[in-house]
């Protein structure tokens, strides 16, 4: 039975169910490399019918109740389909993992448990419980242990219990990460590969089926794919096709919401354009409709590129005399009070720390209707990439050096709630972030503590971004553009400046090589 909860009224209790986010589980794969853990994935069967219900509820018996017919039936577990069985499953679960098997929540995370445990060795660590409604991740030196103590509890389908091969969509593997010197460092990866073509396979049939005929060769690699626009100068917001009609929106809306989804799973190649398609949703045009088919055109192509969760620390030289602490001590001169807070209610630190490092960059004026900037952000831990950010800017800056500083801000404040989230899942941090930026004058205003701002308007950003290294959050560094890694995330790029940073960022599923980047 499935309920029919749109016949119901206000239940009158909290229907929020809340989940893992994606990159707390993308940490999770990188914790278990670093620390030399195990990972052990689940699928709990018919989850919802283990919690009661929240709702007082009934239907009438029909004729497969046999002599019962007519009688009225009283729903006593959380049926599917029922507005709060999200959030019954989700406190009844919440209850067995913390009642029966002593895990704490995260603050920072309701999803993500953790368990202070000890190697043989004596080294500590923590043993980590993410939960996606009925998927379940451990991460453990034996996590069977944990999957047996759940078991007791729930049914497990037997066939999803092992080290995980799909999570939320993605292509999981385990993979030996070959880097420049030949040194092998085994990691997990995470790609999209199976539900991009399911989802290429879906927009062919649909093609297929209304007879619209935007390319009878979608996926011949002679037609130019190269890039997810079908040229380097289209621009969404000066498109002037017709409107589309009804159906045609809701399928627009259908494939961005499948291209999103592609992005989380890991596809970083695509979310500059896939950014800046979602801001026609509620009224798109024919010419959005055919580059979001576009897109998919070009994912068909270059379907084979995953994510490595690469534990190798970042290696980032200092001259004797630039190093952190000096830039710190001077920097410390201006801000005598800056402090990072320290959350006082988190976990001991355990297990190796963890490096933040972080690509930030900014296109000015690049929406040609409304002059404001696009901002990129590239988050790693260690060389992991855990976030990715591609959003228009709520300003309009009148120079690069705005822009510039605007997205270095977003990045600061993404800094200071990722180390927030680390400490209170017990992961020690190595040290200040490491933040690459391209443009000069950013780079020198945010670190160097003699430089003086020119412009007021951006002082908010100035003051944040300084105060920030004062602090010892971030360190601010100097990138070339060609090696800027956010530079895919601001822009529309050739082919060649694509592939480029796309190897940098990603690896090929049929030969796990080292990042560019190294």
């Amino acid at each position: 039975y499935v309920a029919g909860g749109h016949l119901v009224g206000d239940p009158g209790v909290s229907t929020f169910a809340s989940v893992v986010s994606r990159d707390s589980v993308r940490i999770g794969f990188l914790i278990a490399a670093l620390n030399g853990l195990e990972i052990l994935a689940g699928d709990i069967q018919n989850a919802y019918l283990h919690a009661p219900s929240l709702e007082k509820n009934y239907f009438y018996a029909g004729p497969e109740w046999g002599a019962n017919e007519g009688r009225v039936i009283l729903i006593t577990r959380a049926l599917y389909g029922q507005k709060s069985a999200g959030a019954a499953w989700r406190a009844h679960l919440a209850d067995t993992i913390c009642s029966k098997m002593k895990f704490t929540s995260s603050l920072a995370d309701p999803d993500v448990w953790y368990k202070a445990n000890t190697k043989p060795n004596g080294k500590k660590y923590y043993t980590y419980i993410l939960v996606y409604t009925d998927d379940v991740l451990i991460i453990d030196t034996d996590p069977s242990r944990y999957m047996d103590q759940l078991k007791e509890s729930y049914p497990v389908k037997p066939d999803s219990i092992g080290p995980p091969t799909e999570y939320l969509g993605s292509d999981v593997s385990q993979i030996e990460f070959t880097d420049s010197s030949g040194k092998a460092t085994p990691c997990w990866s995470m790609g999209s590969a199976s539900y991009v073509k399911e989802a290429v396979h879906n927009v062919k049939e649909r093609l297929k089926k209304d007879n619209f005929r935007f390319d009878p060769k979608l996926s011949d690699p002679k037609i130019s794919a190269k890039q997810p626009f079908s040229t380097l100068s289209y621009l969404p917001e000066l498109d002037t096709s017709a409107m589309c009609d009804a159906a045609q929106t809701t399928y627009y809306q259908n494939l961005i919401g499948v291209l999103r989804w592609i992005v989380e799973l890991g596809r970083i190649d695509i979310n500059y354009e896939v950014s800046v398609l979602s801001r026609f949703l509620a009224a798109p045009r024919t010419g959005h409709l055919q580059q979001a088919l576009h897109i998919f055109k070009y994912l068909d192509i270059h379907r084979d590129n995953e994510l490595a969760f690469d534990p190798t620390y970042l290696d980032i030289p200092n001259p004797s005399d630039n190093t952190k602490e000096s830039k710190i001590a001077r920097m410390k001169k201006y801000y005598p009070d800056a402090e990072e807070a320290m959350p006082p209610n988190a976990p001991e630190p355990r297990g190796k720390p963890v490096q933040i490092n972080c690509f930030v960059d900014a296109d000015h004026a690049g929406d040609r209707m409304t002059r404001r900037s696009q901002t990129g952000v590239l988050i790693y831990l260690n060389m992991a990439p855990i976030i990715w950010y591609s959003k228009r800017q709520t300003t309009v800056e009148t120079s690069t050096f705005g822009s510039e500083f605007v997205a270095l801000k977003t990045a600061t404040e993404m800094i200071i709630a990722l180390r927030y989230k680390l400490r209170m899942f017990g992961i020690p941090i190595d040290g200040p972030a490491n933040v690459m930026c391209d443009n000069e004058s950013v780079y020198k205003s945010s670190s160097i503590a003699d430089s003086r701002l020119k412009k007021k308007s951006q002082s908010i950003c100035y003051h944040m971004c300084r105060e920030s290294v004062a602090a010892g959050i971030q360190m601010i560094y100097k990138e070339l553009t060609d090696t800027n890694l956010a530079d895919i995330l601001t822009k529309a790029l050739g082919p060649i400046k694509r592939l480029q940073l796309r190897k940098m960022i990603m690896i090929s599923c049929s030969s796990n090589t080292a990042h560019a980047s190294k």
